[in-house]
């Protein structure tokens, strides 16, 4: 339908929406194209601005809970986020006056707390893979880069710097694919991230990362022949082209893997949640975090206060008299 693919064309083109969460927002505007055209066929811009009221959008609502194939609060909050945004733009248009999403009462969503990678075992990883930074290994790379061993080599080092620039940066899968040769400034030691909505940000560059990403540079290079333009991709798979999501999915689950002590999901955005627990831990302010990490708002960032209740009661059961001694009092 025109409207809604002119709505995609804008969030995607205009507001600078990435396209997994332009793809998103057009499937669910395609559902709800579908469930309102149920008596009829729905043509026009009109008729279909017209089907967004709170009657129609609470019987959706209602089908996506108790259908046939019913589906999570979650899912169903994303749905209705998505339908608001339509809202707004249909506003604009001056297609509605008003949004009806926000006479919808939203289901409620358990809170789950956010996994997270322990540092010893972070460590353990980066300990075993510590000989592909080696010159021995990376000189015989050079000279045999062509060769089945050179890029299994190859393969394994973007393996390790994905890792290991997700873990240090905390940054999103989609961030890290965005990155440009010139987003690294090694002058100033920081990494420019452009992330969601467009906004651009500041990340520290630690010296190690550093350190891996120069010598992994070397590597493309002795690949390409020479020195790439500064606003090629920073991360290339060994056919030369641009990372992509299950690229990324895959080199996490593939590295991580290995680590017996880390058992559970692997993934992107469970390095990133690592990043930011460590940091509560080490008492950083939820600001910097916030900041860093890219958050909107400071209740997006407020869930990684869990470590520190962790910690409190950790604190509180190996000090507290009472607690020590099961609650009893005296020795």
């Amino acid at each position: 339908m025109k409207l809604i693919d002119d709505y995609i064309a804008y969030v995607r083109d205009v507001r600078r929406y990435s396209q997994r969460t332009a793809a998103i927002y057009e499937t669910v505007l395609t559902d709800y194209h579908r469930f309102v055209s149920r008596e009829g066929i729905i043509g026009s811009d009109d008729e279909f601005a017209s089907a967004f009221n709170v009657s129609e959008i609470r019987q959706y609502e209602a089908e996506m809970l108790d259908g046939k194939d019913a589906r999570s609060a979650r899912t169903v909050n994303l749905h209705l986020s998505a339908l608001s945004g339509f809202c707004r733009y249909l506003m604009q248009r001056g297609l509605l006056k008003s949004n009806p999403v926000k006479l919808i009462t939203k289901p409620k969503v358990e809170k789950r707390l956010p996994h997270f990678y322990r540092k010893e075992s972070m460590a353990e990883y980066f300990k075993d893979t510590d000989h592909l930074l080696g010159n021995d290994e990376f000189n015989a790379f050079v000279n045999e880069w062509n060769t089945e061993s050179g890029k299994k080599y190859y393969g394994r080092l973007l393996e390790r710097l994905i890792v290991s620039s997700l873990y240090s940066l905390g940054i999103r899968r989609a961030e890290l694919i965005g990155l440009c040769i010139d987003s690294i400034d090694f002058g100033r030691n920081v990494v420019k991230v452009r992330g969601k909505g467009d906004k651009m940000r500041e990340i520290p560059l630690v010296t190690s990362l550093s350190e891996e990403i120069l010598l992994y540079l070397k590597a493309v290079e002795a690949m390409c022949g020479g020195k790439r333009s500064l606003k090629e991709p920073l991360f290339v798979t060994y056919e030369g082209a641009g990372l992509y999501p299950n690229y990324v999915d895959r080199a996490v689950k593939s590295a991580l893997g290995g680590v017996r002590s880390i058992r559970g999901r692997k993934s992107p955005h469970v390095l990133r949640h690592s990043l930011a627990t460590e940091l509560m831990n080490e008492d950083a302010s939820l600001n910097s975090i916030k900041e860093m990490l890219g958050h909107s708002s400071l209740a997006a960032t407020q869930v990684y206060t869990h470590s520190s209740i962790a910690r409190l009661k950790d604190s509180y059961e190996r000090a507290h008299p009472r607690a020590k001694n099961g609650g009893k009092n005296g020795d």
